[in-house]
């Protein structure tokens, strides 16, 4: 019995597009982010949708209510971005001029660098998984709709492929990544894959 998630990026916020960090902070989706998930809802016609789950965040909500419409969906908070704590709503130049040190090496390796205030990436991580596994229990043999953000899929996409290079992973805006849940195993069918 095979379960399939499609995990949806919400569309691309002011912040995303001016290259700030946004995790918790609740930002909308732009004008142009909302003409990327139209698009996007075309090409998620031709699939039948057995459930809906949605990060609580207003980009994510958005996303969902332009490519659902009214349908039933649930809530999710373990689907929200990592907090970015300190770095929330900065830009790259500025984190770089405020906090030099701890940037680098959170770059360098998100897995020992240490944001203060933040979200560590091995909780983050463990959220993310926990989340997806409780949707995954009570949803077996259907196919999923996850609508969420590029780190929840990022951290996902990369534990299942073992890897620690998080950003590698993480999709761009209004793309969907199918992946199917079988025996339990895991298989990546597509990755970051974006409308016509």
């Amino acid at each position: 019995m095979t379960t399939k998630l499609i995990l949806i990026r919400h569309g691309i916020t002011k912040w995303n597009k001016e290259g700030r960090y946004c995790g918790y902070k609740d930002v909308s989706l732009s004008s142009q982010g909302k003409l990327d998930v139209i698009k996007l809802r075309k090409s998620l016609n031709k699939i039948s949708f057995d459930r809906i789950y949605c990060s609580d965040r207003k980009r994510a909500l958005q996303t969902r209510t332009i490519l659902f419409g009214r349908s039933d969906f649930t809530r999710a908070k373990g689907l929200r971005e990592i907090n970015f704590g300190v770095f929330e709503g900065l830009k790259h130049d500025e984190i770089v001029e405020k906090y030099p040190e701890i940037y680098k090496k959170w770059l360098i390796d998100p897995y020992k660098g240490r944001i203060p205030n933040a979200e560590s990436i091995q909780v983050f991580k463990k959220r993310v998984g926990s989340a997806i596994n409780k949707i995954l229990r009570f949803n077996r043999g259907k196919t999923i709709g996850v609508v969420c953000h590029g780190g929840v899929i990022g951290i996902f996409v990369s534990s299942i492929l073992k890897s620690r290079n998080f950003w590698r992973h993480v999709p761009s805006a209004a793309s969907v990544t199918v992946v199917e849940y079988k025996n339990n195993k895991f298989k990546i069918n597509k990755f970051h894959c974006c409308p016509n």
